[in-house]
């Protein structure tokens, strides 16, 4: 009832320049939703930079699932063929069909993964294990907030209904789940060879699957080096 209310008189929309996600003109919440509903987006365009800078394996088959999931989105929405609400709302969209909402399901595929990869790929090898479950849970907590956030987004400005953001929800925790042990169990142990290739050493891609938390390996590599170098320097001074 109150989304034919919303439909019968519809408020003046604006979109956000170059991204074309509209919003109610004056509506400050629509607003703040709008950009929220560009996070999808920047995760694509953040994958692609840690890509072209870190060059590693697991980084590159996590961005091929979110690709694999895109491609299923667009399948599904071309069979299904389920109308957005709205008919007419919005008049910058690429595509009229809404089942399922591709922004839901990209972004619960990406929340899924990274919860199995926090959980089940990354173990501390230090004795801060307390420390390391915390950030590991509130990092867990932000993103469920980032999901949520996302998917009431598109239904908030009118892009879906709340079948077809579910519905994407969970399209994208299962393929997100199915594609991360589908990395772990098949691709990650042809990874060293993926990376011995002429043609991997050349682009400098590289294998992390055997060091179990990358983040505190490059701290701990990074920071030694750089000690060593100042020392080196020190001893030239002198």
């Amino acid at each position: 009832m109150a989304l034919e209310e919303q439909c019968s008189a519809p408020p003046q929309w604006r979109s956000i320049s170059l991204t074309h996600v509209e919003f109610p003109e004056g509506d400050l919440t629509g607003n703040v939703l709008a950009y929220i509903s560009l996070l999808p987006i920047a995760i694509l365009v953040g994958f692609v930079t840690l890509i072209v800078f870190k060059r590693e394996l697991h980084t590159i088959s996590f961005f091929g699932g979110l690709i694999l999931n895109e491609g299923v989105n667009w399948l599904l929405k071309n069979i299904l063929r389920e109308p957005r609400p709205c008919a007419g709302t919005h008049s910058t969209l690429h595509t009229d069909y809404g089942m399922p909402s591709s922004h839901s399901q990209l972004i619960w595929f990406f929340v899924v993964y990274f919860f199995l990869f926090l959980y089940l790929r990354m173990h501390q090898t230090n004795n801060a294990r307390c420390v390391d479950l915390l950030w590991r849970h509130i990092l867990s907590i932000i993103l469920l907030g980032v999901a949520f956030s996302v998917s009431y987004s598109r239904v908030y400005l009118l892009y879906h209904t709340w079948s077809q953001v579910f519905y994407g929800g969970v399209t994208g925790c299962t393929i997100g789940i199915v594609w991360f042990f589908f990395t772990q169990e098949v691709l990650t142990p042809l990874f060293p060879k993926i990376a011995a290739w002429p043609i991997s050493e050349y682009f400098l891609v590289r294998d992390t699957s055997l060091i179990p938390n990358i983040l505190w390996f490059e701290y701990t590599v990074t920071r030694s080096e750089a000690r060593n170098r100042q020392r080196k320097l020190g001893t030239k001074l002198q």
